[in-house]
């Protein structure tokens, strides 16, 4: 695990908590994504992106959609979406249902992200089955999951309101 986006506190010598236990192998693996990205030349693809490619529907999605997705605002989803669009990786079309609205859809070079980030996604499961053995990674992803229908459960307790859906319910197909 790298330290060098942890802060130098003396907050960081006490026992690191369960989110950044959590979230640090997730920025490892968004690293090892973009490095892929950028070698196949697609740099102009950042982290702050997958929340437009994560929450776009095949047949498009609109910009507000995007932002509630991705629990962002939709000015922030915008200029997202506008710096895609401007690098040919999503286009803005015509929203069938309704005329005044527009839909952001993949383009061939969107979709190419895409199969780049499942070759990533291969390559880290192959290589965790490696280095933990295929019986932890199975038992590890049973006991995410676990935990995020714990989480949902919990915050849906504490607010009265049904929680968004789990990401893992929002995962993409493959194309």
């Amino acid at each position: 695990m790298s330290s060098r986006r942890l802060p130098d506190t003396s907050a960081r010598r006490a026992p690191e908590n369960l989110a950044i236990l959590l979230r640090e192998p997730f920025q490892a693996m968004t690293d090892g994504l973009l490095t892929r990205l950028a070698a196949a030349g697609h740099g102009a693809v950042r982290a702050p992106h997958g929340s437009v490619f994560e929450f776009l529907d095949d047949a498009g999605t609109r910009v507000t959609v995007l932002a509630e997705r991705a629990r962002i605002t939709k000015q922030s989803m915008a200029e997202l979406v506008a710096h895609l669009e401007r690098h040919g990786y999503v286009e803005r079309v015509p929203d069938p249902a309704d005329g005044r609205a527009r839909l952001v859809r993949a383009t061939p070079r969107g979709l190419e992200v895409f199969a780049l980030a499942r070759a990533e996604v291969a390559d880290v499961g192959a290589y965790l089955d490696a280095r933990l053995g295929p019986a932890k990674v199975r038992r590890l992803r049973a006991l995410l999951e676990e935990l995020n229908d714990a989480l949902g459960e919990r915050g849906a307790t504490r607010s009265g309101t049904p929680s968004p859906p789990a990401r893992r319910t929002a995962r993409r197909p493959p194309r």
